[in-house]
């Protein structure tokens, strides 16, 4: 795009920059800091700008909405927002909060959103049931708590094995994960709105060195999701505990190990003093993504002014999270090491053997239940086009950045 110059969405025409700024105006912004770019206020985290309608170039007409705009005349909506997880994971539960915020300054305090962490108002592997019963507005969860229910919740948060955070993004919002996904979610009386990530997570922690699948058969070990059917193949004893309880429940020998989601988290949790050894990579969660869930009645009562500004605070928090989680977990990894912590990588017989195990799993579900397969066939192609793309570049140059990690070559 020339320097002056922009293309609009609504015809073929240039718009010289100087007309598009002026058809522009800007929502107060959620964070400090603001800049201006050619005339264009932009937040760190959020471009702040709203435009629905930008007119060719031979008319001055345009149709524009701003914060104080969408307040005027707009009623007043207050929800409730319950969280599985505790406030002391500020990245994990701290995705309501921006949430929260961005809503609220959108809407000029007139669509006010109030979140609570895990256990104010229910459990926090009570969520999806809150927020079908109508007990609150909106839930954030992670959909593989309640795979009990039915194998589908699994698909939202990612397979075992599955794609990358970026590859996952694609395929929920462009790849039709996410229509398939709100299709299901009908019968329960919410739809979702994907609501941050965490990237590739780590393989847990044990108290002493697992060298082969026999070092695992017969632990205890808190895994989330469908991980557990797989491992549980493989002779493991999978737990699914909410994230506040592992602690105790590892403190007490109630499990023999556990895993959660990576350095910053899990350094929190205090993992690393009862069970040295992290293992990686969390092949059960090679993303993680997690949900907002929404009552469908309560979200069809909103006008759709605040349906847009609650979609577009999702973009933001789901931004937010996976940022934080790349710039906090290699400073909390270092922090873990010098205190002691082992890393190993698991074996390649371990991988290979649970590998195995998880996509004969999803074959046998294919087989027996048409609503997972209409949405396993969709992921499963998706996954190996996306796998053959990045093998072309990006695992290319990952590689040879991982090898070659210094500034200058040869270092």
């Amino acid at each position: 795009i020339a320097p002056a110059m922009e293309q609009s969405s609504h015809t073929d025409k240039w718009v010289p920059r100087t007309e598009l700024n002026a058809a522009c105006t800007t929502i107060q912004p959620s964070r400090a800091g603001n800049r201006s770019v050619n005339n264009v206020a932009v937040a760190p985290g959020r471009i702040s700008i709203a435009i629905t309608r930008i007119a060719p170039t031979d008319s001055k007409a345009a149709t524009t909405v701003a914060a104080p705009a969408i307040a005027q005349g707009m009623p007043t909506v207050k929800w409730r927002l319950t969280s599985s997880f505790p406030k002391s994971l500020d990245t994990l539960y701290g995705g309501s909060e921006v949430f929260a915020k961005a809503i609220n300054e959108m809407s000029d305090g007139k669509f006010e959103v109030k979140a609570f962490a895990a256990g104010e108002i229910v459990p926090g592997l009570q969520v999806a049931d809150a927020v079908q019963n109508g007990t609150v507005e909106a839930g954030q969860t992670a959909a593989y708590y309640y795979f009990g229910k039915h194998p589908n919740f699994v698909f939202e948060t990612g397979l075992p094995f599955s794609m990358n955070q970026r590859e996952y993004y694609a395929w929920l919002y462009f790849g039709g994960g996410h229509e398939l996904i709100n299709e299901f979610y009908k019968e329960y009386n919410f739809r979702s709105f994907v609501f941050g990530g965490t990237g590739c997570q780590m393989g847990g922690w044990f108290r002493k060195e697992i060298k082969s699948m026999d070092d695992m058969k017969g632990l205890k070990f808190r895994v989330g999701g469908f991980a557990g059917l797989i491992l549980q193949r493989l002779g493991v004893v999978p737990q699914q505990i909410a994230g506040g309880d592992i602690y105790p429940a590892l403190e007490k020998g109630t499990i023999d190990a556990a895993e959660w989601v990576g350095p910053y988290d899990d350094e929190k949790l205090g993992f690393y003093k009862i069970a040295p050894h992290y293992y990686y990579p969390g092949w059960w969660e090679a993303c993680s993504m997690y949900g907002l869930y929404v009552n469908i009645k309560e979200w069809e009562k909103l006008p759709k002014e605040y349906q847009a500004a609650l979609e577009a605070a999702c973009y933001e928090a789901n931004l937010d999270m996976m940022a934080e989680y790349d710039f906090k977990n290699p400073q909390a990894l270092q922090r873990l090491v010098k205190n002691g912590v082992r890393l190993h990588a698991y074996s390649t017989d371990i991988m290979r053997a649970a590998h195995k195990a998880a996509f004969e799993l999803y074959e046998e579900e294919a087989a027996k239940n048409p609503a997972w397969k209409k949405i396993y066939e969709s992921w499963k192609k998706f996954r190996e086009d996306e796998i053959l793309w990045h093998r072309v570049a990006e695992r290319s140059l990952s590689e040879f950045l991982n090898s070659n990690p210094g500034g200058a070559p040869g270092k």
